[in-house]
């Protein structure tokens, strides 16, 4: 579907709110087939997309037609925050994105600053028993979650103000970073500034100065185009996010029992596609940046530095009773295996 035609819809589909009747994803057009609506906030070039493409040939092939995949990118339904709300209440069915903890507080869990030494082990705890068990918490929320992958590598720091070098470096830095908490409590551990600028709107932020830097995977640098606007390039390992694939729980019930494994199988093999191209794809990402802005690499010594600095974050989340320091050493019992 072209730009323009996706954008012509919005205002109509917005309005439709929740008056869409007591099951719109049924297809008037093709009796006894289900409408998945699926949109993110990346672009169709996105690893992320390109997995999305992989599930919609994969479902609709397995379910013989019964489901029809529609796929929206860059945000041309919403912003994430909105796609999470139309997500919960039916107007689509389906999403990706960065706010996971309006699913399950527990997934900020995963992106406790520095708690993977590589991204093997992120895979290992959130395709745990451990992981599934957050995934089936998210239903408290009007959400399902077939499965979880890797939103891409770790996440890294670029800036227009100096290199970044030990946790000092960070102090009065205007970071902007999305609504996750635990982004912003490290930022504000690190002594930098945290400030919420959507996802879309993170380019032109950096590019007037609003904010001075950002963090994030390098495929989301990239493909953004954040190197365009920035100065220096962190290598810094900081965190890994979850990838959820949110999928309207009521949507997901009134299905026939048969489709829900079909769907289930679909979904857990596009997010293994989406784990291996969307890793895979890091070193050449981290390859640009390199070559695009001016880079350096955190010491072990300095890395040991960030790593105290941000230990009052994972002190917050198990005193706030996000989850205990039990479910911490499980999780790192975990990812260790």
């Amino acid at each position: 579907m072209k730009r323009a035609s996706v954008l012509a819809i919005v205002p109509a589909f917005a309005l439709l709110g929740v008056t869409l009747g007591p099951a719109p994803w049924l297809d008037d057009a093709h009796a006894g087939t289900y409408a998945f609506k699926f949109a993110h906030a990346q672009p169709d070039t996105h690893p992320r997309h390109k997995s999305m493409i992989y599930f919609k040939e994969q479902l609709e092939a397995a379910s013989k037609g019964q489901i029809k995949v529609e796929l929206f990118a860059g945000g041309v339904l919403g912003k994430e925050p909105e796609l999470m709300d139309m997500v919960k209440i039916g107007n689509i069915q389906g999403t990706r994105g960065a706010l996971f903890e309006r699913a399950n507080k527990k997934y900020l869990l995963y992106t406790l600053p520095f708690l993977f030494a590589d991204i093997e082990q992120a895979k290992r705890l959130i395709r745990s028993g451990f992981g599934e068990k957050i995934n089936q918490g998210a239903k408290a929320n009007g959400f399902y979650v077939p499965v979880t992958g890797v939103a891409g590598g770790f996440r890294q720091f670029t800036n227009n103000v100096r290199p970044i070098a030990t946790p000092d470096d960070m102090k009065g830095l205007k970071m902007r970073t999305p609504p996750i908490d635990s982004i912003i409590r490290t930022m504000t551990a690190l002594g930098a500034n945290p400030q919420q600028v959507p996802y879309g709107e993170t380019y032109m932020a950096l590019k007037t100065n609003v904010v001075d830097g950002q963090e994030n995977p390098c495929s989301n640098i990239a493909e953004m185009k954040f190197y365009e606007v920035q100065k220096y390039f962190t290598e810094v390992n900081y965190q890994i996010h979850p990838d959820p694939f949110f999928v309207s729980l009521a949507w997901y019930e009134a299905l026939p029992t048969e489709l829900k494994a079909v769907f289930d199988s679909a979904a857990k093999a596009a997010m293994a596609r989406s784990d291996e191209i969307w890793l895979a794809s890091e070193k050449d990402y981290q390859t640009l940046l390199t070559q695009k802005l001016q880079p350096n690499k955190v010491t072990p010594e300095n890395y040991r530095a960030f790593v105290a600095k941000v230990k009052p974050v994972w002190d917050h989340y198990v005193s706030a009773g996000y989850f205990t320091r039990a479910e911490i050493d499980e999780a790192l019992a975990q990812a260790a295996r």
